[in-house]
């Protein structure tokens, strides 16, 4: 993916300004390993490490855990592989934590914590400088106890830094053509598990298949919240009339996975509604 005058002729002056900004500091960390998702925010930060570093000074380092499902693993691979970008798997382990398994407010500290860990030993193990992750600026005005794990372990989040948001950040993969400009928005498996309610390989596998139920009949953006004998369907509100359209399909495959009732929720879907709980 080599940087040409054109790919970048669409963007306005000042999104140019910030893309620049980011490479600049990028070209400042020497070896570089990304914590890498498949996802929007850290497929492009992939990119551009790569561009400004060469694929040699750039590792992705995608965490293997439960709660990534193993569709977006499989498009992972496929991306960093077109980006030319080395890539290591690493298994975690932060369901033995029972700090992580009972599912606080600040699980993800506790998650972050361990795959930082371990991406920063990876990282001297294998002579790379810096961890960098795909925070990008509207994570700032989020519940992200997440960014500050990253914090205690040094990790730096570049797309962030150059103050790029996401609606940027897909104008920029757009621009460079990668695949993910419009993925929909993918958190882990545990968020869809209510806090104080614990996360377990099995809640987070039945989730899993949950949501492949909905992908499959065509809900591209669609979340299965898991309150444990009920799955709390979301959709973005056009699909909430096709959604009680398949409503027997639907309920029949949910079921089928061990949930007692399926609901679908009239809110419709938006990211991050388990926090709409804390106070």
């Amino acid at each position: 993916m080599t940087e040409t005058h054109d790919e970048f002729s669409s963007l306005g002056p000042q999104l140019k300004a910030k893309l620049s900004a980011c490479l600049e500091h990028l070209r400042t960390l020497g070896r570089v390993v990304v914590a890498y998702s498949g996802g929007v925010d850290s497929t492009l930060l992939l990119a551009l490490a790569v561009r400004a570093l060469g694929s040699d000074n750039v590792l992705a380092a995608v965490g293997i855990s439960p709660s990534l499902p193993d569709r977006e693993l499989q498009s992972g691979r496929a991306l960093a592989e077109e980006i030319g970008a080395q890539l290591v798997e690493i298994p975690t382990a932060e369901l033995d934590d029972p700090n992580y398994a009972a599912n606080p407010e600040r699980r993800c500290f506790y998650c972050k914590s361990e795959l930082f860990a371990l991406l920063r030993k990876a990282a001297d193990d294998r002579g790379f400088d810096t961890v960098a992750s795909g925070a990008n600026f509207d994570d700032t005005g989020d519940f992200r106890p997440g960014l500050e794990a990253g914090a205690k372990l040094g990790v730096v989040n570049p797309l962030m830094d150059a103050g790029l948001t996401k609606i940027e950040i897909r104008t920029i993969s757009k621009a460079i053509g990668l695949a993910t400009w419009d993925k929909p928005a993918m958190a882990c498996l545990a968020s869809r598990i209510p806090y104080g309610q614990g996360v377990s390989s099995e809640k987070l596998a039945r989730i899993e298949q949950a949501e492949y139920v909905l992908k499959d009949l065509g809900f591209v953006q669609c979340r299965v919240r898991d309150h444990d004998t009920i799955a709390r369907i979301e959709v973005p509100a056009d699909d909430i009339l096709r959604a009680a359209e398949l409503r027997e399909t639907i309920v029949g495959k949910i079921k089928a996975l061990g949930y007692a009732y399926v609901t679908l929720d009239l809110q419709g879907f938006r990211s991050g509604s388990m926090n709409e709980t804390i106070g």
